[in-house]
């Protein structure tokens, strides 16, 4: 599976959908009490859309409030308006993408000033099985194949350990998390090199014609799913895990220099191979860790700054592919705090999401989104 990178299981878990079956009768609205300070909400989740092919990210404009954007794993973007799924996709690009396993279209990010330009970038593996993050241009309803231009690309070892996030920070520039080039154990320790950009968090200014990545953390073995905080600008990354722990590492948006955030010196907060540490940057330990007993491969979320739920407010909600399982916590001087194991589950959680205003959505690989409710 795209999210379920553990090199000691050679099995393709999203190709074949190998896990779907067993775990997609998880995914319900069971209600969770989750009360914090004098009051008691239900959270939960609700339906809002199904029949797609392998969702593995949702993304949203900041200018169009009734719209998600649903991207399918081999090579496809569609669209949710006012909670109908429309019929003619909003970009194809399936000749071009390398498919499936841990391959695909991964993840769609727009610009902040995608209302003026219609700017979008995608982020996917092609028919070789690199890396690229490409940019296009919309009509406002459907991506302009021949605007098409390309801005990053690095080439994969391995099919395995893509990463695959790009997310445009609060400071306009589009940030690119990379895995540490795939097999097991990062054999080559690229992750901890500064000379590759493999098993990074790049940096790059997409108004700027010629600009290239800088690396702004190194140590990632295969981030699932990043976001910032659209209130705080704090950072979060689900970074997934080898034999023993899965990890959620958070940075505040204060903190400025290079980031290590540990693999393959440590997985999690034990020792892995802690030899290989690079001193370069700051090293950044987990806030949160799991270990095989709850799950096997994280998927990072968001902090949710929804209206509709507002017990939630401010809590960081993330899960575990595997076992569906969902967590939330809330981060107050840098560590995490009223870590919540919720009651309702989503089988094969392949991405959280946000719209336009804030709402918090969740989707499972079998091809349904759910919502987060009260």
């Amino acid at each position: 599976m795209i999210v379920y990178i553990r090199a000691v299981r050679v099995a393709t878990l999203i190709g074949g959908l190998l896990l779907v079956g067993a775990l997609a009768g998880s995914a319900n609205g069971q209600v969770l009490r989750a009360g914090e300070g004098q009051r008691s909400e239900a959270v939960r989740i609700v339906q809002v859309a199904s029949g797609f092919n392998s969702p593995v990210h949702i993304a949203a404009p900041r200018s169009e409030p009734n719209r998600l954007y649903i991207v399918e794993q081999r090579g496809v973007i569609r669209i949710i308006e006012n909670g109908r799924k429309l019929s003619a996709p909003f970009l194809d690009i399936h000749g071009r993408v390398g498919c499936c396993g841990e391959q695909g279209l991964l993840s769609v990010a727009f610009h902040p000033k995608y209302a003026k330009n219609r700017k979008f970038y995608v982020n996917y593996t092609n028919r070789q099985g690199d890396t690229e993050v490409v940019e296009y241009r919309s009509n406002g309803r459907k991506a302009i194949l021949k605007s098409r231009r390309l801005l990053f690309r690095v080439a994969q070892p391995f099919s395995n350990h893509n990463g695959g996030q790009i997310a445009f920070k609060p400071n306009g520039r589009l940030y690119i998390a990379t895995g540490d080039g795939g097999s097991g154990g990062d054999p080559s320790n690229l992750s901890q090199s500064t000379g590759s950009r493999l098993g990074k968090m790049l940096s790059l200014n997409v108004d700027r014609k010629g600009a290239k990545p800088v690396i702004v953390g190194l140590g990632l073995r295969n981030p699932w799913r990043f976001s910032f905080d659209r209130k705080t600008g704090a950072l979060y990354i689900g970074d997934v895990g080898q034999n023993s722990f899965e990890e959620i590492d958070f940075l505040a948006s204060t903190r400025k220099g290079l980031q290590n955030y540990g693999w393959d010196a440590f997985e999690g907060n034990a020792d892995f191979e802690p030899g290989n540490l690079n001193p370069a940057g700051r090293l950044v330990r987990p806030i949160a860790t799991y270990g095989r007993n709850s799950g096997c491969s994280v998927t990072g979320g968001f902090v949710y700054r929804g209206k509709k739920v507002p017990a939630m407010v401010g809590r960081y909600f993330y899960g575990d592919f595997c076992t569906g399982t969902i967590w939330s916590l809330r981060v107050q001087g840098g560590k995490a705090r009223g870590k919540k194991r919720h009651r309702f589950k989503v089988g094969s959680l392949s991405s959280f999401g946000e719209n336009a205003r804030g709402e918090l959505f969740l989707a499972s690989l079998s091809g349904t989104i759910f919502r987060l409710a009260a």
